[in-house]
């Protein structure tokens, strides 16, 4: 997003928009009134260098605008505690990072925080220290027990719902979204199992991802998945922008990580684990700098227990560039203001590499318009200016321009009574 803040009747806002308008770069501009104490900001030729800089610099970047995540637990029963714990860590990962609920779609397929073997009535926890419960108050599933099938798992992908489908249960994604999958469960070669009764392949999730791009249901895809032999999963996928990792390989099992002896199971799985602790360490917010790339280096085969794999090939860029918060975190707008910016001299050696041939005074009378600051003598002999714009304008004039201005008033009031009085005598006659 990109907001130009410019004068009313400034000549480049047209030019500005004209230049702008085939990368398809969201707009805003913010028009500000200008005076001698409010500087003008990317009014002059200086902006105009460096926007036109953004359509190689920052074009990837304008193709995502929003970030999505679908968190998915495919198991049912007791012993299966761990599933629904990895994905809800997943899902308070996500939402700490500053993606909303409402662009978040938890499928729980099993309530165990609910189940009467649970000797914590009401909460779920991924650690033996049970420091964090992570079925707390602000939880919001979308779909719960039988409503995680794999036909409303591939619906939800291709929104081809029944009319009546509340918003809440939609993935309202365009081609500017980011979205990343998380799955978890029980599964084999090429097959996940949803609540031990059906199974989705790996062909379908891909055919699924295929329909999503036809439709422009996606800008990139980061498609994470924790079961047994998980990195044939996919394997089948064929369509652009998608970046996949898994716990396992062919005939690998993925194993849990550790159990809590009052719980009575294992409460999370060990690939989900370590990412988690990457994330919990590393990614303190949505500013973090911290790329996939970063993140999948940390993976330790002996810690895991079994070969986490990478699929890359589909997507377009180094994973070195892509950071984690590209897709697990909130997208933030982004404010180009020539003054004061922390960037000017990093814009500076942009321009200048783009061909620009300017001093450093040159650069700062470009950003601010050519504005100064008056002196106080310059101010004395301001007439008729519009002084500022803090609430209703106030009008500086000169004594000689109110002595005439009341002359005229004068007069035209002696006009009119003269008009009367000629009026009036017509009548008498």
């Amino acid at each position: 997003m990109l907001l130009i803040k410019q004068t009313p009747d400034s000549p480049w806002t047209p030019i500005l928009l004209d230049f702008l308008r085939p990368s398809q770069v969201p707009i805003y501009i913010n028009y500000l009134y200008i005076n001698e104490t409010n500087k003008m900001k990317l009014p002059t030729w200086g902006s105009l260098a460096l926007l036109s800089l953004l359509p190689s610099a920052c074009l990837a970047q304008s193709q995502h605008t929003s970030n999505w995540a679908v968190l998915v637990s495919t198991s049912r029963f007791w012993f299966n505690y761990r599933h629904l714990a990895n994905v809800l860590s997943m899902y308070r990962t996500v939402k700490r990072l500053g993606i909303p609920d409402s662009q978040i779609i938890l499928m729980l397929s099993d309530d165990v925080a609910c189940n009467p073997r649970n000797t914590f009535p009401g909460t779920v926890y991924n650690n033996a220290d049970r420091a964090i419960d992570l079925y707390g108050d602000n939880i919001e599933v979308d779909y719960r027990g039988y409503e995680v099938t794999v036909e409303n798992f591939i619906r939800l992908l291709t929104d081809r719902v029944p009319p009546d489908t509340p918003r809440s249960k939609r993935l309202l994604t365009d081609d500017r979204s980011n979205i990343f999958i998380y799955m978890t469960g029980h599964g084999g070669n090429e097959f996940l199992k949803f609540q031990d009764a059906e199974e989705i392949s790996a062909f379908d999730i891909a055919d699924a991802f295929q329909q999503m791009f036809e439709k422009k249901r996606y800008n990139e895809m980061l498609f994470m998945i924790d079961t047994c032999q998980a990195n044939t999963m996919y394997s089948k996928f064929y369509s652009p922008n998608i970046l996949a990792t898994g716990s396992s390989e062919l005939d690998q099992s993925s194993y849990s990580h550790h159990a809590d002896n009052d719980v009575g199971v294992a409460v999370i799985d060990r690939y989900t684990y370590f990412n988690l602790e990457y994330l919990e360490t590393h990614v303190k917010n949505a500013s973090s700098k911290h790329t996939l790339a970063d993140l999948f280096s940390s993976y330790d085969p002996v810690k895991i227990a079994s070969t986490p794999g990478i699929r890359t090939d589909l997507f377009r860029r180094n994973l070195s560039e892509v950071l984690i918060t590209d897709f697990l975190g909130n997208v933030q707008n982004v404010e180009v203001d020539g003054d004061g910016m922390i960037l000017d001299e990093d814009l500076l050696a942009l321009a200048r590499s783009a061909g620009y041939n300017i001093t450093e005074q040159e650069w700062k009378d470009a950003m601010t318009g050519g504005y100064h600051e008056k002196t106080q003598e310059e101010r004395d002999n301001v007439v008729g200016e519009q002084r500022t714009w803090e609430g209703p304008a106030r009008v500086h004039r000169d004594r000689e321009s109110d002595f005439w201005r009341n002359v005229m008033s004068a007069g035209a009031v002696g006009v009119c009574f003269v008009g009367y009085w000629v009026f009036s005598m017509i009548d008498k006659v």
